[in-house]
């Protein structure tokens, strides 16, 4: 199934005012930016830190709208608790969409060599910005912050200034989503209906299941969306009972089962959604196991309000199923935050979604909760997922498709 022409999305842009001689494009209003970057300061000063080293890159694009695939090399933000100018580390292939697509102020160079140190010369940028001696917070918990990097970092500060593992105090901000957030979320789960929708109609006796995943990919980007920072998983056969996506094509059978998951992105924002296609004969216990694992997912959706425990919701996912005779099946916890998210994955935890989790749910927060029964004793799996925005009253699923065995 492929969108029609007049279903492609814009990119939505936003030209911000001239910064330090260039022009600057971004994805949001700069008052939004700003707006972020005012936040977290504020949120450093509570901490008594006078500056923040930003490592993960959904930090970078929340804060000053920078989007690249550069973490994967040391790549740091300064930002610092005043209105000391911001200043971004990074290498030479990345400086043209810094200086065009990002609020820092300004952007400095490391150059590949033997003996490069990029860890030194950030030390260099915290000696000219003043803060020797200034608690500094750093995040630590990023793919974009490898542990040899990190140990570097904290070499080269050693005796120049304390460090302080700040990796939640962006990522605590990011889990509220602004109006414009939701309505690139609100497109993104356009995206994955019509991709799951053209996954499902691909699905056949006699073909591999990678060419479902192509039908899925090539929806996703046919209508206006990016690669997604993770799979799509689409297992058939035995791996339907698998958590996670295994390399190599299966050939789809006459009698077959297949679990599709998967997360579309749209400006980096992810909305992610799981079901289940029976091939040939429809299983009556296949059945039976989808509807138990909606009715849980209608209950967990019913119950996501602000103010409550998010661990909540995990208790409804464990009474339904194990009062369905399913407790050795179930997952340990049923779904995660969603917002924008890089490489390698759509997951933008914490937060997960397990029993006891006590992080207060709020209005503007994007959950994925899936409901997965991988059924060891018959051979047969059951998964339903949907995402939804919490509101002040009923939250808002990101999906039409019904939640039901579907038969090809």
């Amino acid at each position: 199934m492929t969108p029609s022409p007049e279903s492609l999305r814009e990119v939505p842009e936003h030209q911000a005012q001239t910064l330090g001689g260039r022009h600057v494009t971004l994805r949001f209003p700069a008052e939004e930016h700003r707006a972020r970057l005012a936040r977290t300061r504020a949120e450093m000063r509570r901490r008594g830190l006078a500056a923040l080293l930003v490592f993960a890159q959904e930090s970078h694009y929340y804060l000053t709208g920078f989007d690249t695939a550069g973490y994967v090399f040391f790549q740091a933000g300064v930002i610092t608790a005043d209105e000391r100018q911001t200043v971004l580390l990074t290498r030479r292939p990345d400086l043209r969409q810094a200086e065009t697509t990002s609020l820092y102020e300004e952007v400095r160079i490391w150059l590949n060599a033997e003996d490069a140190d990029p860890a030194v010369d950030l030390k260099g940028i915290l000696a000219e910005l003043g803060l020797a001696g200034e608690r500094i917070g750093v995040e630590f918990a990023t793919y974009g912050l490898t542990a040899a990097n990190g140990r570097a970092v904290e070499r080269a500060m050693a005796g120049f200034a304390p460090l302080e593992d700040a990796s939640d105090l962006v990522r605590g901000l990011r889990l509220i989503k602004s109006p414009a957030e939701l309505a690139l979320v609100r497109v993104a789960g356009e995206l994955a209906d019509e991709a799951t929708l053209a996954m499902i109609e691909a699905t056949r006796q006699g073909v591999l299941d990678s060419a479902v995943t192509a039908a899925g990919v090539a929806a996703m980007l046919a209508g206006g969306g990016d690669m997604p920072a993770g799979g799509p998983l689409v297992n058939s056969g035995p791996r339907a009972l698998f958590g996670r996506g295994v390399a190599g094509p299966r050939r789809i059978e006459a009698a077959d089962q297949l679990m599709i998951e998967l997360g579309a992105s749209f400006c980096r924002y992810h909305v992610c959604i799981e079901h289940t296609v029976a091939i040939g004969r429809i299983d009556p216990r296949q059945k039976a196991m989808t509807k138990l694992a909606a009715e849980a997912l209608g209950e967990i959706i019913n119950a996501a309000r602000p103010g409550r425990e998010l661990g909540t919701l995990d208790d409804i996912h464990r009474r339904v199923l194990d009062g369905g005779g399913f407790a050795q099946a179930r997952f340990a916890a049923c779904g995660y935050s969603l917002g924008a998210t890089f490489r390698p994955t759509w997951m933008d935890v914490p937060p997960m979604i397990y029993t006891g989790n006590r992080l207060i749910m709020a209005a503007g927060m994007v959950l994925f909760v899936h409901i997965m029964i991988p059924d060891t004793a018959t051979g047969l799996a059951a998964g339903v997922g949907q995402t939804f925005v919490v509101h002040e009253g009923q939250a808002e699923p990101l999906s039409r498709i019904p939640l039901v065995l579907h038969s090809r």
